[in-house]
């Protein structure tokens, strides 16, 4: 069965939104391990920083291994 575009966009965003969240819930748990002191709002823009890279990453490997799965 082939994915299309717009599902692979959809299936990256859910997969960075997810992945987002997470991410936030483990930088409050282990950033006091390693003395590292953040408010919210900066774990918040950390994980920010990361998403567009995150998003662009998921959609252009899923687009790679779809071509190479219709061959």
């Amino acid at each position: 069965m082939k994915q299309s575009r717009t599902m692979s966009l959809l299936e990256a965003v859910t997969n960075v939104v997810v992945g987002y969240l997470l991410a936030i819930a483990t930088q409050l748990a282990v950033f006091p391990m390693f003395g590292i002191e953040a408010a919210l709002g900066e774990h918040l823009l950390i994980g920010i920083a990361f998403v567009g890279v995150s998003l662009a990453r998921g959609y252009l490997l899923r687009r790679v291994f779809e071509a190479a799965r219709a061959k």
